[in-house]
């Protein structure tokens, strides 16, 4: 396997009123943030993977079991919300035969088939090499701070409690990294770290810095359109995407 797709989606959509897991959640009449995710990685990797909450796992098994059967998906179960590092290698077996990982958050909606592209451009032959598409935002919810020698030195995250520079590099919620010596690294790596001072999580994205440290290449493809970077984690969220893409399909209609 040359790509495996890993998808943490075990988040719920209880901040948005939704008692169904978020990457059920309705775009348009006929598509959910799932199906509009799955079209744009089918054509690219090999499986996809995606990681579940227990409470989810039957209802996301029912919409892909067609895929399933067709072993081009898997899932697994993050039965305690340990973060995102946790869901990505807990899922190990699933995806450790694969030259690379894409690793995807399960609200990325909108980020683009042009980016995906440029991702795997610039990752194609790498080796212990972590690419990585970047937008420059007005006001980052997570920024990647670099040195004068372009090292990737940190990686500030709002949601513990960090300050972001306006005008900042923000992620898009999509990642490559190199599968051999990735599992090692994890493990020298939460020996070593912290938890997050508001969530208490291992988190992921210092890891890229890490890895860096390491010897690992970090990789930049540039994000020109920001939208790309947003997330959905509030209803404002959800009800931005939803008219995004009803004004997309409106224009295909026209």
């Amino acid at each position: 396997m040359k790509t495996c797709a890993v998808i943490p989606a075990a988040g719920t959509g209880t901040r948005l009123g939704s008692p169904i897991p978020k990457i059920l959640l309705p775009i348009t009449e006929n598509e959910t943030v799932l199906s509009i995710i799955y079209q744009k990685l089918f054509p690219i990797v090999d499986h996809i993977h995606i990681i579940v909450s227990p409470a989810g796992a039957s209802l996301i098994g029912t919409h892909l079991a067609e895929a399933i059967k067709n072993n081009f998906v898997s899932i697994n179960i993050q039965h305690e919300p340990k973060g995102m590092g946790d869901a990505i290698f807990r899922s190990y077996p699933f995806w450790a035969k694969a030259q690379n990982i894409l690793v995807m958050w399960g609200d990325q909606v909108f980020v683009s088939e042009k980016t995906l592209k440029n991702i795997f451009t610039s990752h194609a032959g790498a080796e212990r090499t972590v690419t990585l598409p970047l937008a420059r935002m007005e006001n980052p919810y997570v920024e990647y701070v670099f040195d004068k020698h372009s090292r990737l030195v940190n990686v500030h995250q709002s949601r513990e409690g960090d300050i972001c520079s306006p005008g900042g590099l923000s992620d898009v919620g999509t990642f490559m990294l190199s599968v051999p010596d990735l599992l090692s690294e994890w493990e020298n790596y939460i020996n070593k770290s912290i938890e997050g001072v508001e969530t208490g999580e291992i988190n992921f994205l210092p890891f890229l810095p890490f890895l860096d440290g390491q010897g690992w290449q970090v990789r930049i493809t540039d994000v020109t359109d920001p939208t790309e970077s947003r997330g959905i984690n509030t209803a404002a969220d959800l009800l931005f995407f939803q008219q995004l893409y009803s004004k997309k399909l409106n224009r295909v209609a026209t």
